[in-house]
């Protein structure tokens, strides 16, 4: 795996490696067991997206997990963007925050948009994949 902070003297410096980058942002590591541990096998689908609005959200009661998990349901929305619509691929805005850039220059936030999930559910990871499909 090439991931440009941890540098690679053979590429031109400052060149990001998406393919590095996507596979770092895909872990989800906290979302993943949190899903696994209720019978929700995450297979970077959308199927899976509408499979998470349906999980009864006790994290919200947890003030330390709430944003590690929206964080992670962020970067989650924005593998499986990237991962079925074609031309979207992840993008590090000047502040390093990930987005998801689609072919027609259109961006998404997707960590903001975790964050609202895990903390309201709204509005619901589906639905958002829904639209930036559309797009």
């Amino acid at each position: 795996m090439k991931i440009p902070f941890l540098g690679n003297r053979h590429e031109k410096p400052g060149a990001p490696d998406p393919e590095g980058i996507a596979e770092l942002l895909s872990e989800c590591e906290l979302l993943r067991s949190q899903a696994s541990q209720v019978g929700v096998r995450l297979d970077d689908t959308p199927a899976s997206l509408e499979e998470l609005d349906q999980l009864v959200p006790r994290w919200r009661d947890d003030e330390e997990v709430l944003p590690w998990l929206g964080n992670d349901a962020g970067l989650y929305l924005g593998t499986v963007i990237v991962r079925t619509v074609p031309g979207a691929a992840w993008d590090l805005r000047p502040d390093g925050q990930p987005v998801i850039r689609l072919v027609s220059g259109r961006e998404f936030d997707v960590v903001a948009s975790g964050h609202e999930w895990a903390s309201s559910g709204a509005p619901e990871l589906s639905q958002l994949y829904a639209e930036v499909a559309e797009s």
